[in-house]
């Protein structure tokens, strides 16, 4: 006699849905876990720097205050200027910042060339140095933000809009995706590639004195570092900020990183996403697609 295969009670039906459950949490984690870097700032964009594939991205499209990564505009105007590096600036009383951020250590009435003024600008993100190059351009400050803000729509960076040279103010926006193209255009002068990535500058300001400067990026100089080009950024608003250009795996990376909290955020996050490239071999797209399509 064949009695009726029993029939699992409701508790057990129960008991076997939580497992189910708790297996796909699981997935869904490691899933999670290996679908990007564990970036800590605020947005977040990696590219190809060969062919543009976007390999990592966190609110790319996020409009927000830039702080000091607006150097990289005001050295490709310079430069697209053909301004001579070699001749002397006056640093004049004109140059002073009279909002936030407006310690600097060049003296009024320091002169020093067009070139050293814009390695400080780069390399060690001297805001007097980045105001004097706007201030002594052709037709001033206003025709140098101008230029500025026609550069960038040269460029594609349509949610980007300049106000100083400098970057102090909070009126200098953009997003992750805009700043990669930036970064695509300064990486391929050698000028600027050189001046950001100087791990230290000497400038004389007078007969008698002479001022050392450090770089601001905690990478540079770093033995199991390649940075092509970078620049470093912070205000309160804006957060810590580090977009650069370096070589991982044999490939010219972009990586740009926006409002991290804590001074050390931000190149620790860049470590992350190396390491976190190099674990993948034959890194693909996380939530990807082409930048020149965005």
């Amino acid at each position: 006699m064949k009695f009726p295969a029993k029939q699992p009670s409701f508790l057990a039906k129960m008991l076997m849905a939580c497992l189910c459950f708790g297996a796909s949490l699981a997935s869904a984690g490691d899933a999670k876990g290996k679908s990007g870097p564990e970036v800590r700032s605020a947005a977040a964009l990696v590219v190809d720097g060969n062919n543009g594939e976007v390999i990592f991205q966190r609110d790319a499209a996020r409009v927000a205050p830039i702080a000091s990564i607006t150097k990289l505009m005001t050295a490709l105007v310079i430069i697209d200027g053909q301004q001579p590096l070699d001749e002397i600036v006056e640093i004049t009383a004109d140059d002073r910042w009279k909002g936030k951020g407006a310690h600097s250590r060049l003296p009024v009435g320091a002169k020093i060339t067009r070139g050293d003024l814009l390695r400080l600008a780069l390399m060690a993100s001297e805001n007097r140095a980045a105001h004097t190059l706007g201030r002594a351009y052709p037709g001033g400050s206003t025709a140098f933000v101008k230029t500025m803000n026609l550069k960038a729509k040269a460029l594609g960076m349509t949610k980007t809009r300049f106000a100083d040279a400098s970057g102090l103010s909070n009126l200098n926006v953009s997003n992750a995706r805009d700043l990669a193209k930036l970064i695509g255009a300064v990486s391929r002068d050698s000028r600027i590639r050189e001046f950001s990535t100087l791990p230290s500058l000497e400038v004389r300001i007078n007969r008698k004195s002479t001022l050392v400067y450090r770089n601001t990026n905690l990478l540079i100089g770093k033995p199991d570092w390649d940075i092509v080009v970078q620049k470093t950024g912070y205000t309160n608003d804006a957060g810590q900020c580090l977009v650069m250009e370096a070589m991982i795996e044999g490939r010219p990376v972009v990586m740009v990183l926006m409002n991290s909290f804590g001074s050390l955020t931000r190149t620790a996050d860049a470590r992350r996403i190396r390491k976190w490239m190099e674990a993948q071999g034959e890194t693909r797209v996380a939530g990807g697609g082409d930048l020149a399509k965005k």
